[in-house]
């Protein structure tokens, strides 16, 4: 028996005591499912498992005991810098160290300086095998493919109340992850799922969550990690249409409008469907995904508030996701249109993202190609809303105005009037009324880095690329994230290990797959 250690890293600092509200209502949520499942298997297999996660309240270190033989450390990149410095400190308790989550399936070159073992894919024989020291230090491994079945809600149980509830129990902040599928049809050049293929998981699983949740947690939202919710709708939706109607959760999901037809939306409203977050992305890109054909400009953007429109009619909250600045952005008018949009339909919620370049994605490589990519850039500044790289068609200084005067909109009190106005819901009220505020914060540091760029040649000359010499603003922003913990993970060691060459994992479990199944995981959306 081995004594195991999981921890999901959240946040990527210790958070101050105004922020509890934001971190323990929103972030204390972020959790994903395979760190639960590895909790699972490896309880399963008979080992002692100490499952944690961290969302910026105490010691990360901490929330584990020092014994350990192995730690799991699962994380997003823009926390990596934290995970790297977990690793050396569990590594001189002579602790192996593994990690796995997004950032290690988007950067195993970076993560392979400071963890013993690499995960790209897992399940449940790959964790075995890892537990059973059956790789050399320094290896990348992967399963054949993403799991086939998650372990059960109820199985997840001891991880859900120790992650998502307050005292064993949930409070009405409280969301629980599930899962119907894993992959997505579409290639978004900028999605670390453009080549994992969609693949729809068993219906027996979903049935018995559902019914479990039903029973046990009424009223408690379910979130779907899909990356794209009901790409075989009929089949996933039957599944929740088994229940009786007074009977089924309020849930979430992130889809795609292509998919969600009238007729679709009915079907989600009757199964209590609370929230849709699906993705326009870009004005002149995607458009297949957004199901508008070839239109493009402001033809795309009459179609699609016209579909926004009618799902608001069904869905009481919406999230639509944006990327601003994109190589096909070409002056005021990407910025226009979505303003436009989110005139035209202030109860969906605008999300801004701006152009992050994560590896593994035709993104990243055609970046790096070109040069664009501000390399002495620590990871931790790979998140909203900082720039980390250099656009085609805007100096830092314009793309910052033209987001600032975007978010001016999207924060301003007419526009939350009017959001307000167009619900029903108290919940989703209430949901306008914290989004407008993380907006406002958001808005308040894009006029900060606006000044800088204004006021301070050397931080320009970085953001443009005529310098690597990483900005003192930078440095000490790292260093404060990063607490006690940035002397395990110093500044001098945080510029990024940038590479387009994949790196050929080892494989565990590689079987040939059957015609059936080939033909099951090809299918696509209509």
């Amino acid at each position: 028996m081995k004594t195991v250690g999981i921890i999901e890293l959240i946040a990527d600092k210790a958070i101050q005591p105004w922020e509890r509200i934001d971190y323990w209502i929103v972030k204390k949520q972020y959790v994903a499912i395979t760190p639960q499942a590895i909790a699972v298997w490896c309880r399963q297999m008979g080992h002692q498992v100490h499952y944690a996660t961290y969302h910026g309240v105490g010691d990360p270190k901490a929330k584990l005991p020092d014994n350990l033989d192995v730690v799991f450390i699962s994380a997003h990149t823009n926390v990596s810098a934290l995970a790297y410095a977990l690793s050396r400190a569990y590594q001189l308790d002579g602790t192996r160290t593994v990690i796995g989550g997004p950032h290690a399936k988007c950067f195993p070159q970076d993560c392979l300086r400071y963890f013993d073992t690499v995960v790209l894919e897992c399940d449940k024989a790959l964790i075995a095998a890892v537990i059973e020291d059956q790789f050399d230090p320094g290896s990348v491994i992967s399963s054949a493919r993403s799991y086939e079945e998650i372990p059960s809600l109820e199985e997840r149980l001891p991880e859900i109340k120790s992650s998502s509830f307050i005292n064993g129990k949930p409070y009405p902040g409280t969301i629980i992850a599930l899962l119907t599928s894993v992959g997505c049809p579409y290639t978004c050049n900028f999605c670390v799922d453009w080549n994992n293929r969609y693949r729809l998981l068993h219906s027996d699983r979903l049935a018995e969550d559902l019914l479990y949740a039903s029973r046990n947690f009424p009223g408690v939202t379910l979130t779907f990690h899909d990356p794209n919710f009901g790409v075989r709708f009929d089949e996933t939706l039957s599944v929740f249409e088994q229940l009786p109607a007074d009977q089924r959760n309020p849930y979430i999901i992130e889809s795609s409008l292509k998919l969600l037809n009238r007729d679709r939306l009915k079907r989600l409203q009757d199964t209590n469907c609370f929230a849709a977050m699906p993705g326009i992305e870009s004005w002149k890109e995607y458009s297949n995904k957004a199901g508008v054909g070839n239109a493009v400009g402001h033809e795309k953007l009459a179609q699609v508030v016209d579909h926004v429109c009618t799902l608001h009619e069904y869905i009481p909250y919406l999230q639509v996701n944006f990327i601003q600045g994109l190589d096909s952005d070409i002056g005021d008018e990407p910025f226009q249109l979505t303003k436009e949009f989110v005139r035209r339909t202030p109860f969906a919620w605008p999300y801004l993202n701006i152009p992050i370049a994560f590896g593994g994605t035709p993104l990243f490589d055609t970046f790096l190609e070109e040069g664009r990519i501000l390399r002495s850039m620590p990871f931790t500044f790979y998140t909203m809303p900082y720039l980390t790289l250099r656009l085609k068609n805007y100096d830092p200084i314009s793309y910052f105005e033209k987001m600032i005067d975007l978010h001016e909109l999207v924060t301003s009190r007419e526009m939350l009037k009017e959001r307000l106005r167009s619900n029903t819901s108290r919940s989703v009220k209430i949901a306008h009324f914290y989004r407008t505020y993380t907006a406002r914060r958001r808005l308040a540091v894009f006029r900060e880095t606006l000044a800088r760029l204004k006021s301070d040649p050397g931080y320009l000359a970085f953001h443009t690329g005529k310098t690597e010499q990483l900005p003192s603003v930078y440095v000490d922003l790292y260093k404060r994230k990063l607490g006690k913990y940035a002397e395990l993970m110093p500044i001098e060691e945080s510029a990024p290990v940038l590479s387009s060459k994949q790196v050929t994992p080892i494989i565990v479990g590689l079987q040939a797959l059957s015609a059936q199944q080939r033909v099951k995981e090809s299918v696509v959306a209509p």
